[in-house]
Formats: C-alpha cells, structure tokens, sequence
C-alpha cells in the first residue's frame, strides 16, 4: 500500500504547524506534501498533488475551503476536512455531509480521532464532491470569505492583529505597515494581496501604497489644488488619497 499523503491549507501559520506536528505523532505514515495559506493556492496545490486527504480552513483569503472543494475535479480521490470556527450547531451538516471537520481550536484528542477515521476512509470509495457540498447548508456556503485577522511578526514571535482594530495598511519596502492606533506591526502580505481579502465595504484602497479601514476615517480635507487628504480618529499622520482613487470620495 502506497503511503497516504496530505496538504494543510490555513491562513494561520501556527495552526499548520500545530496539524503538521501533531499528526506525525498520531499518524507517522502519513506524508504532508504541501501547506498553503490562501484558498487559491490549496486549489492549485491539490490540482498538482493530487494528496490524499485535504485539510481545509473554512475561512481562507481568496477562496474558502468550501469554494476550493466546489472547483476541484470530483473525480479525484480526495478525502476533506474541514477546519473551523463554527458552533456545534453548524457543523453538524459535516457529519450529514460524510466529511470530517476539526472545531477550532484545535484538540490533540479531536484529531487523533480524525486520523483514525480517515484511515479507514482511504480503503473505501471517495466521497462525490458536488453531491458532498450540496449537502452543506447555504449559510455556511454563501458567506463572504474575507480575512479577519493577519500575522504579524515580532520580537517575541507572531501576534494576530484582527483587522477590526486596523486603522490603515501602508506599503514600506518590501514590507507592510499595519497601524493599529499607537501601534505598527510588520507582515509579509502585500497590498495587493490584502486587497484581494479585505472586505471592500470596509476597507479602501486610497493610494498605490496605503488601505484604509473606513471606520477610521474621522474627516476628508481638499487643499486649494485639489489634493485630498485622510484624517483618521487617533492617528496624528494623514494619509493622502491618490489621483486614481479621488472618485471614491465625490460627493452622489
């Protein structure tokens, strides 16, 4: 019997690691062949692989885990888990579904029991794709997936930064700046990234270098030659508003 194989895909380094680390222990067989941390990447990892088993946030940037599951080929032999947040009232459509699901966080106990489950699930026929997802129920399908929290690095390590608290990300060399109120935190994503993520009703790209959180916009001030400038509720730094985004702050 060829060795079973997987890929983890979360947006949360940590909670890699952790799955990375904690099956070794309860599963050493099983080979983890890629880790991705947004929906498209798992889609293209999985198209590429072909791994056995996928264990899937629910909750990606890009794609959701259910929308990466939608896309992919429902011939291969693919056996899911899901990751989530969800209350246990929710996931119960995993169990009516034939799938598997971790509930975050996640216990050591809980995935030893998945690992044993997918075990056996290995030796019997996939389960179909499209009939698996038609029978998850729509709230968990149709909700937008946008990103909640990013990774920022420290001197201690990495701490999550919701991005409820954000006030505006500003590109910085090859990095970005996060800026929560009297804080600035560090990430790795780009604003192009993070666009692609962030919920457009909440958040605004106003410059080539600069999103904004638009609950931290206390004033918009025009100068005599036009320009535009952004005087956020705590912050003693303006932003500027770019030529290209001016439309955004015309008056209906």
């Amino acid at each position: 019997m060829k060795q079973p194989t997987a890929v983890i895909a979360d947006d949360e380094a940590p909670l890699r690691t952790f799955l990375r680390r904690r099956l070794a222990e309860c599963w050493p067989e099983l080979k983890i062949v890629g880790e991705a941390e947004n929906g498209q990447e798992a889609l293209e990892m999985i198209t590429a692989l072909q791994p056995d088993v996928a264990f899937l946030d629910i909750r990606m940037p890009l794609l959701s885990g259910l929308e990466v599951a939608g896309r992919l080929d429902p011939g291969l032999h693919l056996n899911l888990v899901f990751v989530t947040a969800y209350d246990e009232h929710a996931i119960q459509a995993f169990d009516n579904a034939a799938v598997d699901y971790l509930l975050k966080p996640v216990s050591l106990q809980r995935l030893a029991k998945t690992a044993e489950r997918l075990k056996s699930m290995l030796v019997a026929e996939p389960v179909d794709l499209s009939q698996l997802l038609a029978r998850l129920p729509a709230e968990l399908s149709g909700k937008p997936n946008y990103l909640q929290r990013v990774q920022a690095s420290t001197t201690d390590g990495i701490v999550m930064v919701p991005v409820d608290s954000v006030d505006y990300f500003q590109a910085a060399d090859k990095y970005t700046l996060v800026v929560t109120g009297d804080k600035q935190w560090i990430i790795r994503k780009s604003l192009k990234e993070l666009e692609a993520a962030l919920d457009p009703e909440r958040f605004w790209r106003v410059h080539r270098n600069a999103i904004v959180r638009l609950d931290a916009i206390e004033r918009a001030v025009h100068d005599e030659r036009g320009s535009l400038t952004l005087h956020l509720l705590g912050q003693k730094q303006p932003l500027s508003v770019g030529r290209n985004y001016l439309h955004r702050f015309k008056a209906d």
